[in-house]
């Protein structure tokens, strides 16, 4: 049987222009269509290309969903606003800005119900999504321990599951709150998650209100 080759080696240099044409006809063709109704001959029409140069990129609709949503999240940076906290609600911010948009909430919700029933899924999501977003919290924490605000961890697999830990908390109430109760993740509310996600459950002065004055 013969061996096919990759066609980045032997085919044209892969463009950019229209990968990212394709990324924002999937994402948007989310919104439009829906998980099931989308189509990778609707995503060419819609980006003005051959269905043939989606599938040299992509192996399939799994593959190609999980990329147009991860490009979104990709365009997370950690701000310097002078503290860990500040830095946190920056980042918070953002994510939630971006959980706003209808191809970030479409796109997010398709591929995590999907994945429920798909294990390469997941891995994908994992790989793309979540582990390449974990930089955010690893470089956040190098920083606060720059300035002396968190302490180094010497144990390297304790350090690592700190980071997870910190992420899945962060991640998972930014979208708890913005696509799960549908309510604003606004200045207020990040600040009042950061300090409760900094100083746990005793910084909820009287058992009340944690986006309430300090």
């Amino acid at each position: 049987m013969q061996r096919r080759h990759p066609a980045s080696r032997t085919g044209r240099p892969r463009s950019a222009a229209a990968d990212t044409a394709i990324l924002a006809a999937t994402r948007q063709a989310l919104v439009d269509l829906g998980w099931s109704g989308l189509t990778l001959s609707d995503v060419a029409v819609r980006a003005g290309v051959a269905k043939t140069t989606l599938y040299r990129r992509w192996a399939g609709k799994n593959e190609l969903v999980v990329d147009a949503v991860a490009e979104l999240f990709d365009e997370l940076t950690l701000p310097d606003r002078g503290s860990l906290a500040a830095d946190i609600e920056g980042v918070v911010l953002q994510f939630a800005a971006i959980l706003a948009r209808p191809e970030a909430r479409s796109g997010l919700m398709a591929v995590v119900a999907e994945a429920t029933r798909d294990e390469a899924l997941r891995e994908r999501i994992r790989a793309s999504i979540v582990d390449r977003q974990k930089r955010l919290v690893i470089a956040g924490r190098a920083r606060a321990q720059e300035r002396g605000e968190l302490p180094v961890e010497v144990d390297t697999e304790k350090a690592a599951r700190t980071v997870d830990l910190i992420f899945d908390m962060v991640a998972g109430a930014v979208v708890h709150r913005t696509l799960v109760s549908a309510e604003p993740a606004d200045e207020e509310w990040a600040r009042g998650f950061t300090r409760v996600l900094l100083s746990g459950l005793a910084a909820v002065p009287n058992g009340g209100d944690p986006t309430g004055p300090a």
